[in-house]
């Protein structure tokens, strides 16, 4: 199974699905399109969560960086007057550097998370959208700046007037991504930021018509007309799509067979008959990982079932 991933969304059902799935079953192809170099080096942050996840390494009471990391290099730079916009922790610092170094040397994004993944011991298959640079850019009143701007330095705060991914009409789907989805039928969307988590991978070109001739289910991020997390509903409005699991299966319509929801999503299921898709509900804030495992399971079973 292919599972699209970004945010944290999407890792809190991979925490459940590699219970009832063989790791090395699972290709997770992951966002790219917020990475950001900081101080030097590369940090993706999607991917690094999911080889976090993988390796026992992360921090699952806040869903990113490395559980019991120290962050000294970070206040020493600040004590300094070098300010990074990401709080990097030591310990992460050094897979960025890692990544970095083999990126330097000559490898391309995709092959040098292949060698993290050896060096993690890693039996899932990570793979990067894209080995072409993408950005997603936010339009603020203040003006143009990265996500990380945006969602960390300015804690997504401004009001949003665009989102565009800078570099995605120019950027290829990886090879790697390409050989695993002409072999896989199945693909799951993670419950991540449809507009800057999963839209980055979705709109690559040729992505759509790739989707188009597979099974693909998709679980929304989105409950009644709130993002479960993140700034989802922000980004959505400034794309005009409806902040709710309505907009969601709108912008997916192209492709979707299948949209879980929430059991305790408002919405009229009657508002969905206008796309060919199925829709069934479940519990998706996966509070637990008994939660993630049984959301799992319910979407296998959807997949049997197409």
């Amino acid at each position: 199974m292919i599972i699209f991933s970004g945010g944290t969304g999407t890792p809190k059902l991979l925490n459940g699905l590699r219970e009832v799935c063989p790791e090395e079953d699972i290709t997770v192809v992951v966002n790219t399109a917020e990475d950001v170099w900081i101080s030097g080096n590369l940090i993706t942050p999607d991917i690094d969560t999911v080889l976090y996840l993988f390796s026992g390494k992360l921090d699952t009471s806040r869903w990113w960086g490395v559980k019991g990391d120290t962050y000294r290099t970070h206040e020493t730079m600040k004590e300094l007057g070098h300010n990074e916009v990401m709080m990097l922790g030591d310990l992460d610092r050094a897979t960025h550097i890692m990544r970095s170094d083999l990126i330097r040397n000559g490898m391309t994004l995709s092959e040098a998370i292949v060698e993290l993944c050896r060096s993690f011991g890693l039996k899932i298959n990570v793979l990067p959208m894209s080995d072409d640079p993408v950005s997603s850019m936010i339009t603020t009143p203040e003006g143009k700046m990265h996500f990380q701007d945006f969602w960390v330095g300015e804690h997504g705060e401004p009001d949003v007037l665009e989102v565009c991914q800078e570099g995605i009409g120019n950027a290829s789907i990886s090879p790697a991504v390409l050989k695993a989805l002409e072999k896989e039928d199945e693909v799951l969307i993670g419950p991540s930021n449809p507009i800057t988590s999963i839209g980055p991978i979705i709109e690559l070109p040729g992505m759509r018509d790739i989707l188009r001739t597979k099974k693909v289910v998709a679980v929304s991020p989105i409950i009644g007309t709130e993002p479960v997390s993140g700034p989802a509903g922000k980004l959505m409005t400034a794309r005009g799509i409806e902040v709710s699991s309505y907009g969601v299966a709108s912008y997916y319509s192209d492709f979707l067979d299948h949209l879980v929801i929430d059991e305790r999503d408002p919405i009229d299921e009657k508002r969905f008959e206008e796309f060919d898709m199925g829709v069934s509900r479940a519990d998706t804030l996966m509070k637990s990982v008994d939660v993630s495992r049984e959301l799992s399971s319910t979407i296998l079973g959807i997949f049997r079932d197409i």
